[in-house]
């Protein structure tokens, strides 16, 4: 489970429930509501780019424009979808994801989205609270949408879609393949000690 970063754990996260299923909680830098998260059972993908990308673009602009290419390969695959505000990616029968966003300091923007190829409502009903007593006056909230995954739509194996994807994005913008760093990997290694795998970050918020 990732709740948003302006979020109250307490809120959003039945945490016995979690633990019975094994779920991990944790907290991203980026605001929006939780998303209930199974590696198998979601597509997701980020953007990082020069904010000079989205200069003069209002947050809900921005995020139109940075999934606009994700919108035009899901209707190839003949999903009539669209872009419902602020953050939502949205068809016939349902949400199939949400984005968030973050710009930086250091003059960039991260962009990232989680979507829906199948789900376990049972385990989600039981560990996402869902119009529950609310226990904090803190944090933001989730708006609890009607999820319609991809799998149930497309009927393609979830690999299929996420080439698809890649495919669709490179032809529209090109890609080059790279590898991370193992500076890298060690750098994002210790700002996960430091700071995302600790619980004064995961209930900064009340």
């Amino acid at each position: 489970m990732i709740i948003g970063s302006f979020q109250s754990v307490r809120n959003e996260v039945d945490m016995p429930s979690a633990e019975r299923y094994g779920v991990e909680v944790v907290r991203r830098i980026t605001g929006g509501g939780a998303m209930f998260v199974e590696p198998g059972n979601t597509v997701t993908y980020s953007l990082y780019a020069p904010s000079s990308l989205v200069a003069g673009m209002s947050f809900a602009a921005s995020y139109a424009f940075l999934d606009d290419w994700v919108l035009q390969v899901l209707r190839e695959l003949g999903l009539n979808v669209w872009y419902q505000p602020l953050n939502d990616i949205t068809s016939d029968g349902g949400k199939i994801g949400g984005a968030a966003q973050k710009r930086v300091a250091a003059g960039a923007v991260l962009h990232h989205v989680t979507m829906s190829y199948d789900v376990d409502a049972e385990k989600l009903g039981q560990v996402l609270r869902v119009g529950g007593v609310k226990l904090s006056d803190k944090g933001v909230g989730s708006v609890v949408k009607r999820v319609d995954p991809l799998r149930r739509q497309t009927g393609l194996e979830r690999q299929v879609v996420i080439d698809r994807l890649v495919g669709g994005f490179g032809a529209r913008h090109g890609l080059v393949e790279d590898r991370i760093t193992e500076d890298e990997r060690r750098r994002a290694e210790e700002l996960i000690s430091e700071k995302f795998a600790t619980e004064e970050w995961l209930h900064r918020v009340p």
